[in-house]
């Protein structure tokens, strides 16, 4: 079994992050009840990857019309689909998660490799049982948080049944209360993670 870790845990606090330590404590407990698991990290800091314009929509596009997936273009999706569970880990920034995740998704959102199109509308073709997220923020979670409302959506699109999350929010709030509500999220996390 496979788990793929999408890290984008991009904060200025380093090993520091509180994202980080949701991350860490899932990733933890969930090696610790499946060791036998493989874990896959994409690290979103480092790839480098650039938004796709009409140019490259076009190529792109092109290639998939002659299903050539196995283009190097289509190596992130072909990644993401193949994984048989998923988390995704990010900050809450500007109500979402930040822009190199916008971008990460643009890259596994192909169609005709993860999902395509019939008469009744879009269906999934991922083989993930599993999506988790994972995100952390100053402001306290809302009902319509936009970055665990997208990962839903994203899942739900690429046909992934079960969708779970965790939210330590209200953390730039109050900072009295930062250990109480990490410590809280943290165990949800491992708690997810042993479950995953």
């Amino acid at each position: 079994m496979k788990l793929l870790f999408i890290d984008g845990c991009i904060s200025q606090r380093g090993e520091g992050s509180r994202t980080r330590a949701l991350a860490n404590a899932f990733l933890s407990a969930f090696r610790e009840s499946r060791p036998e698991a493989e874990v896959e990290t994409v690290a979103l800091e480092t790839l480098g990857l650039a938004p796709f314009f009409p140019a490259a929509l076009d190529e792109r596009d092109a290639l998939a019309s002659v299903k050539a997936f196995d283009a190097p273009v289509f190596d992130l999706a072909r990644q993401f689909r193949g994984a048989d569970k998923i988390a995704a880990a990010a900050p809450f920034w500007d109500l979402s998660f930040p822009a190199a995740m916008r971008v990460y998704i643009e890259h596994i959102s192909v169609c005709g490799l993860c999902y395509h199109y019939e008469a009744d509308g879009c269906h999934g073709d991922c083989k993930g049982s599993r999506l988790a997220y994972l995100t952390a923020g100053g402001d306290f979670e809302k009902p319509d948080s936009l970055g665990v409302l997208y990962w839903k959506q994203l899942s739900a699109m690429f046909g992934i049944p079960r969708f779970d999350y965790v939210f330590a929010g209200g953390l730039d709030v109050d900072p009295a209360k930062v250990p109480e509500i990490m410590d809280a999220a943290c165990e949800k996390a491992r708690a997810l993670g042993r479950d995953f």
